[in-house]
């Protein structure tokens, strides 16, 4: 494996089979997200196939596509209960405050979890006939999730229910968010001030990042050197680490997954929850599409230490705090500070 220290040109993310078969996965997903943060995991026996991706752009580019009414009639400020539920048009979304110029260039559409088999939210006419689709999809979607942070939970020597009982949909309300993203090509861009995606690191446990295979590159993570290095759309045409060597048409391309900070807080920063953004590549113009899955804790869990001996260990000699300012704090709760951070008044 490429050590993180020497990035050079593209990142060479590595690719993990984390089935049961694969008796290594726990270390190999281990050493990925804490010297990467970024890890590609292999699609097998996710229930998530090809289709099923193809199916959920089709319905992200056809609802994108559509006037501006239909989409306002379920845009995130009208959403009475307060929810982060909903499209955000351009300029509502910085994700960079600190040194974004503009907002980000982008288009969003947050779906939130899925109660009693229902959404709590209208959707737009365009994708009201396809809600079980994007139900079933989320739910997919989290059971993908529960199986890294099982392996996860392998990997550091504690229960391996020690996470996943922590974001049991079933034990209460969390934060996790299903997205689709619109990334529209402009006309004039003015080079270091618009960005499709400004500079972040993502708030919860884990994101799941779908692209589309052929589709536009962009995503860029920044290095421990501090420089910013792309990420391949599709890591088949880079197989450092892989455990494959090819993937059959069927099959979706390897999803991308990313230690967001609520893992990061946990783990006392053992994992790492690496900054990224999206920008405009010189060499490849056009739109660019991609579906989110951000995956929380309940809103009432605490980030309180993980009981690891790797944890406690590399909290000791790291000197690294919980909660990033040493107080235990609800996920709900961060999540909240973040979302305050992030929009901005058009």
């Amino acid at each position: 494996m490429v050590s993180p220290e020497h990035f050079t040109g593209e990142v060479q993310i590595p690719v993990i089979d984390i089935r049961p078969t694969n008796s290594d996965a726990p270390r190999q997903l281990l050493q990925a997200a804490a010297g990467y943060g970024f890890v590609f995991i292999e699609p097998w026996e996710t229930g998530i196939k090809q289709e099923d991706v193809d199916q959920m752009f089709e319905l992200s580019k056809e609802f994108f596509a559509s006037p501006i009414d239909v989409k306002e009639e379920v845009s995130i400020s009208s959403n009475k209960a307060g929810k982060n539920y909903g499209w955000l048009s351009q300029g509502v979304e910085k994700l960079d405050p600190m040194t974004q110029k503009r907002p980000d260039v982008k288009e969003a559409f947050n779906v939130g979890e899925p109660v009693g088999g229902e959404l709590q939210q209208p959707l737009p006419k365009p994708l009201r006939p396809h809600e079980q689709t994007i139900i079933d999809f989320q739910r997919k979607c989290h059971r993908l999730c529960q199986r890294v942070l099982q392996v996860f939970a392998i990997a550091l020597g504690i229960n391996e229910r020690w996470f996943t009982d922590r974001h049991d949909e079933a034990r209460g309300p969390s934060g996790t968010m299903f997205r689709l993203l619109y990334y529209p090509q402009i006309d004039t861009i003015e080079d270091g001030v618009d960005i499709r995606a400004g500079a972040h690191s993502d708030y919860g446990s884990i994101t799941l990042l779908f692209q589309q295979r052929g589709g536009h590159p962009g995503l860029e993570i920044k290095t421990p050197s501090g420089e910013w290095a792309p990420v391949p759309v599709d890591p088949v045409q880079h197989p450092v680490g892989s455990f494959n060597g090819g993937i059959p048409k069927e099959q979706p391309l390897p999803i991308l997954v990313n230690i967001g900070d609520l893992l990061e807080d946990w783990t006392a920063g053992l994992l790492k929850s690496t900054v990224h953004r999206v920008i405009f590549p010189e060499a490849s113009g056009g739109d660019r599409y991609s579906i989110a899955y951000f995956c929380h804790p309940l809103d009432d869990a605490l980030l309180e230490p993980v009981p690891s001996k790797l944890v406690e260990d590399h909290a000791l000699k790291s000197g690294r705090k919980l909660a990033r300012d040493g107080k235990l704090i609800t996920a709900k709760d961060h999540l909240m500070a973040r979302l305050a951070a992030t929009y901005t008044v058009k």
